[in-house]
């Protein structure tokens, strides 16, 4: 049988022809290898270089090669974060004609890192935790996709930093399975499997002396599951709201917030008998909603402040006509951001009288009206709006706080 290379795009066939596939992976020269940590896998895996690009090369045989491309194709277009399969190169022979397994080809995630090399410089427990959250994410996102992983791992699981945010991107489809949905027991299954090989590995880096000793494996493994659980819990459960209480979706954010997620993304959906919320979450850096206001509106804010702030802002760009996220005929989030600096922040802040500011600054006045708006809303069940929350807040908050700050006679 004569070498074949399917490939997703023209130029990778060429590309890939150059390498040495007369010879088994773990045999393949230095020269054609390209020097990157990796996790435990069953199969001979090698990084090597194809043009400009940097593949890993994993080694199988050829009807699970053929599924875990096609499965790695269907993640790619439904969105989720996995590797990008690039080739699968069967009919692999050596120079005495006897047959070698067929290899599957997907493009290195640049700056990435195995879960399992982070694991291994003694981190200290805060990023573990954040860490563990990206994971958690990525399995929810892959469990509403309706992909069943069956193994994962931290050895199965990349790690990188995306403009400040944590993202954990799945490495090896292998195992896994596409459904139109997922059961509760498949995905209990699913995530049943993760606890186990989580915690594993986890033992078997304290055992090396590499895991930081406060860490617990088995309650690292635990706590993906409870992770998971809330997140899965807050972005599943239907919520439709009466037209007008929009404070009820700053709550869901709230919750989110709480449990260490932040929103990426939030779409709501207008209907008959009320209005759909659903959320995108990520995990992010510190300093992250600083960065991103900055870039946004121009407000140089702390992060407490700029977190409050951008959540109002994602709020109220939802609520405008021409916001489309994806859609090219709609305002981008940058012309979004000044109009609602325009419109929304700057008279906010200006209604406050200056001889009753005293030291806070135009984003801590707007963050905490943005908290009195919130109580007042939540005793009244329902959203009364920020220009009753601005009178409120000068009558019967602003002099109370001024009268605080008074110095006292001696």
């Amino acid at each position: 049988m004569a070498l074949q290379i399917n490939a997703t795009n023209p130029e990778h066939p060429a590309l890939l022809l150059e390498l040495p596939w007369h010879l088994p992976l773990e045999d393949w020269p230095e020269e054609y290898l390209v020097p990157l940590p990796r996790g435990i896998s069953r199969h001979v895996v090698r990084y090597s270089r194809a043009g400009d690009e940097v593949i890993a090369v994993k080694e199988l045989a050829e009807r699970p090669a053929l599924r875990e491309y096609e499965l790695l194709r269907d993640l790619d277009r439904i969105g989720i974060p996995a590797v990008d399969p690039l080739a699968v190169v069967t009919g692999r022979t050596d120079a005495s004609g006897a047959p070698l397994e067929s290899v599957l080809v997907t493009r290195h995630l640049g700056g990435s890192m195995p879960y399992r090399s982070m694991f291994e410089t003694t981190m200290r427990p805060a990023t573990m935790h954040r860490l563990m959250d990206a994971l958690a994410v990525l399995l929810v996102r892959l469990h509403l996709a309706g992909f069943a992983w069956g193994d994962c791992s931290l050895s199965n699981t990349l790690f990188r930093r995306d403009a400040g945010a944590y993202a954990a991107y799945l490495v090896d489809a292998e195992t896994g399975d596409l459904h139109p949905q997922l059961s509760t027991g498949q995905r209990e299954y699913d995530l049943d499997l993760a606890r186990v090989n989580i915690s594993g590995e986890l033992l078997d880096l304290e055992a090396s002396g590499a895991l930081h000793p406060s860490v617990d494996p088995i309650e690292f493994g635990m706590e993906i599951c409870a992770r998971y659980r809330g997140l899965w819990d807050e972005l599943t459960r239907a919520s439709v709201y009466p037209a007008g209480k929009y404070h009820y979706i700053e709550r869901r954010i709230r919750r989110l917030n709480d449990l260490g997620f932040d929103v990426a993304e939030m779409q709501i959906e207008h209907a008959s008998n009320g209005d759909t919320v659903s959320f995108v979450p990520k995990v992010v850096d510190a300093g992250h909603h600083q960065r991103q206001l900055l870039r946004l509106t121009g407000l140089d804010t702390e992060e407490n402040q700029a977190r409050r702030l951008l959540n109002d802002l994602e709020s109220w760009m939802a609520t405008q006509d021409d916001y489309a996220p994806g859609d090219p005929l709609g305002a981008r989030p940058e012309v979004l951001a000044h109009r609602w600096v325009r419109e929304v922040f700057r008279p906010t802040v200006r209604a406050v009288p200056l001889e009753l500011r005293g030291a806070m600054d135009p984003a801590e006045i707007y963050h905490q009206l943005l908290e009195h708006r919130w109580y007042m809303s939540e005793h009244a069940q329902h959203d009364i709006g920020i220009e009753t929350a601005v009178e409120d807040y000068i009558a019967n908050i602003l002099p109370k706080a001024s009268k605080t700050l008074q110095p006292t006679a001696e």
